[in-house]
């Protein structure tokens, strides 16, 4: 079967390579044409774990190509899948306006039944809008069906999600639509993946149920943790004993800084503005929304108490990406913290894994960009670890005293052993776990 996934980001760069794996011929479109001639030589425009791999072999096999021209990719699939970006607007409403452009250009070239499918997360009733613009701007008058195929991808793990998904949603009316993707899912029958068959509005609420789910989930552990920090309790133990119930289970109960990246705080924004556009106020995720901001800020407050003045003090901050496994800086919370030490006076130098690029976009020469780790933390007065990559819960602590100028840590994703850091002579802070009575207040 050919398909035609359009737009070559992040969710149409994994979705292509992955169905290109599973046997079928991949067209991927997009209007940058210097990314499409990366993309032609295999180089992939941002960091994720096996995906150059996995388009390179694509590549060579034949299996996916890159092109410019829409045209090209929508006449020769059978399916197509719209994978463009569906950003925020300033009111928290999803600005639609790429959905609708490819719709019309989809319209002006189809030749024959297409199915039209939105792996981008969009509002309820956006299948709807793109039915309606496609018979409006059909230059041949031919049949098609709509579908909502939301995707699952965390980034970092996004090739294992894919091919090993907790489940495949779909949403469509026509069952001639839900049999054809069914069948290009079909090897994922093989390892009894759950699917979901429902219609297209259930599917596109899914996704934002997920997203708004899940982002609640850390905002409470957040709020838990500081919690923890006041009466002397440990919230690592507190989110294990809370975990084990089946009931809740453990994941996304880990304390930090709070949550950033392409689709949470979007998500939550626009779950918000869609209730509110229906005349009904989310008031859990609103607060979920406001307490993650808090967060960021409360980080800067713990690093301003660890530290002391922060005026000409130079903090070696260790990951800049909103998570790690990933060169996405979008909504991070390092972007907030790092802009507010700067406004009390800190001098930052900084290194990450993969994110440093996208970070010079973003504080350009407001801060140090260093190689590595250790070269982050030379002379610095304070380190504070912002993303766990790997890379940093090992240290060598021998080689960070000799280093560094002061002696403070802190570990906002909660690496280390407090007991253990404090036995090696650091000023060390965490988020929700006592430190020997000091946290009790």
């Amino acid at each position: 079967m050919n398909i035609c996934i359009i737009g070559t980001g992040y969710v149409g760069l994994v979705t292509g390579a992955c169905f290109a794996e599973f046997g079928l011929n991949v067209t991927c479109v997009d209007n940058d044409a210097e990314k499409i001639r990366m993309l032609q030589q295999g180089i992939i425009p941002f960091y994720e774990p096996g995906l150059e791999e996995m388009t390179r072999k694509a590549l060579r096999e034949g299996r996916i190509s890159f092109t410019t021209e829409i045209k090209k990719g929508v006449q020769n699939a059978l399916v197509i899948f719209i994978a463009v970006g569906t950003p925020s607007k300033n009111d928290g409403s999803v600005d639609l306006s790429y959905i609708e452009n490819v719709a019309k250009e989809i319209a002006e070239v189809m030749d024959g039944y297409k199915v039209i499918v939105t792996k981008s997360t969009v509002p309820v009733g956006t299948g709807k809008l793109i039915e309606k613009i496609i018979k409006e701007h059909q230059k041949v008058r031919v049949s098609f069906d709509i579908a909502s195929n939301p995707e699952f991808l965390r980034e970092g793990s996004a090739i294992e999600d894919f091919m090993r998904p907790n489940r495949v949603v779909i949403g469509a009316e026509s069952e001639q639509a839900k049999a054809i993707l069914k069948d290009l899912y079909r090897p994922l029958y093989l390892i009894e993946t759950p699917f979901i068959i429902t219609d297209i509005n259930t599917a596109e609420m899914i996704k934002y149920a997920s997203n708004s789910f899940l982002a609640t989930k850390i905002s409470f552990i957040n709020e838990m943790a500081n919690i923890c920090e006041k009466v002397g309790a440990d919230v690592h133990l507190v989110a294990k004993g809370m975990g084990l119930d089946n009931r809740i289970a453990p994941k996304f109960l880990h304390p930090g800084p709070g949550f950033g990246g392409s689709c949470f705080p979007k998500d939550t924004k626009a779950i918000v503005k869609i209730a509110k556009d229906h005349g009904y106020e989310f008031e859990i995720v609103k607060a979920v929304i406001k307490v993650n901001e808090r967060q960021k800020l409360l980080m800067v407050e713990k690093i301003e108490n660890a530290t002391g003045n922060l005026k000409n003090k130079l903090i070696g901050v260790l990951g800049l990406t909103f998570k790690p496994n990933t060169s996405d800086m979008r909504e991070a919370p390092s972007i907030t913290i790092i802009n507010h030490l700067l406004k009390k006076g800190a001098k930052i130098k900084a290194y990450d894994p993969a994110g440093l690029e996208e970070a010079k976009k973003i504080f350009k020469e407001k801060i140090f960009y260093e190689k590595d780790t250790y070269t982050a933390i030379k002379d610095c007065d304070a380190m504070v670890i912002i993303t766990e990559w790997n890379q940093f819960r090992n240290l060598d602590w021998d080689k960070v005293k000799k280093l560094m100028r002061g002696n403070t840590i802190v570990d906002l994703r909660n690496i280390y052993e407090p007991e253990k850091m404090v036995e090696l002579g650091f000023n060390y802070h965490c988020v929700g776990r006592p430190i020997k009575g000091r946290d009790i207040k």
